[in-house]
């Protein structure tokens, strides 16, 4: 017979998570912290995290869609955080209270672990921990947060992003894989599979956040020879298309073509193909039709299948199959 005894919040014994709010708070991503870490589980023993709300600034805080917050603690509370969470920051570019960077520096000195969500990487990033490491964010912010801090390698394709003792996850829904990554990093597979199936759920996604990102539309500012062709290239996905019958169809010798495709498009012609065969290939997954992953390969152009998963795992960090799955609901 299994037992299972009531734990109040405040009988908890397990790691304490305290997270961070402020003027201008980001209502989801702080949302998603309380439901993984703040939420009565009572099934999971008195061993389950400890939560707190640690104000960066005099309350009450004004948070996103019309809340009003009110918070019992201040930035005294980081000195006890075993796991403090930064929910996406008010702007990518806003500055960074110093006394809050020196808290967060403090709280990692002594062991703490810090887990940004989002935007949340502002935080991070301006406190220096960061440096010489990988971290990631919202794929909208990462070319301009890298220039600011050139110093650490951001990668735009993944979920999330685990350092040790520094954590962070990409666009605010990514926040939910990290924080159930955390859990199966504290308390094992089957405690993050149990706060899924609550959450409703699955306790891994696979891919990354390439296959959300909006392919982007080259600035074509072709001439006339360039225009009609590269609409053509575009209707011919399915065709083989060497550079050597391109260029005869432009009127340009190899060399001439290839250099103008790129001055065009920004890309060569073998990454813009691939690019244009990818895009293909995600609209017809998208599409809930009974095409098989094998007609889809054929008529995006890779030929088999097994061309099609390759590129697919290499550029979008995920599998046709579960592409499908994801956007067609299949």
């Amino acid at each position: 017979m299994t037992v299972s005894v009531k734990i109040m919040p405040n009988a908890l014994k397990g790691p304490h998570v305290v997270v961070l709010a402020y003027d201008g708070l980001c209502t989801f991503e702080f949302g998603i912290a309380y439901e993984v870490f703040g939420l009565h589980r009572p099934e999971m023993g008195e061993g389950w995290y400890r939560y707190s709300i640690c104000g960066v600034e005099p309350g009450p805080l004004k948070a996103g869609g019309g809340l009003a917050i009110s918070v019992d603690h201040g930035m005294e509370a980081l000195a006890e955080a075993d796991l403090i969470v930064v929910p996406g920051w008010r702007s990518i570019d806003a500055e960074v209270p110093p006394a809050l960077i020196d808290a967060l520096c403090a709280a990692h000195q002594r062991g703490a672990r810090i887990m940004s969500l989002c935007s949340g990487v502002a935080v991070l990033a301006a406190t220096g921990l960061l440096r010489h490491r990988r971290a990631t964010t919202h794929w909208r912010y990462v070319a301009s947060i890298s220039k600011r801090y050139p110093d650490i390698t951001f990668d735009a394709d993944v979920l999330y992003m685990d350092e040790g003792s520094l954590l962070t996850a990409a666009g605010s829904a990514a926040g939910i894989d990290l924080c159930l990554h955390v859990v199966r990093r504290d308390f094992g597979a089957e405690a993050a599979n149990s706060v899924a199936r609550r959450l409703v759920l699955p306790p891994h996604r696979e891919g990354g956040q390439a296959q959300f990102i909006q392919a982007p539309v080259p600035q074509e500012r072709e001439g006339i020879r360039l225009g009609p062709l590269i609409d053509w290239m575009r209707q011919q996905l399915d065709e083989e298309q060497p550079i050597s019958m391109l260029a005869a169809k432009a009127g340009m010798s190899e060399r001439t073509f290839q250099r103008r495709f790129e001055s065009t498009t920004g890309q060569t012609v073998g990454e813009w193909l691939l690019q244009q065969r990818l895009r293909h290939a995600r609209e017809l997954l998208e599409r809930a039709s009974s095409a098989s992953l094998d007609d889809v390969a054929e008529a995006s152009g890779f030929g088999t299948l097994a061309t099609m998963r390759h590129h697919f795992r290499k550029r979008l960090g995920t599998s046709p199959g579960a592409y499908r799955k994801t956007f067609a609901g299949e």
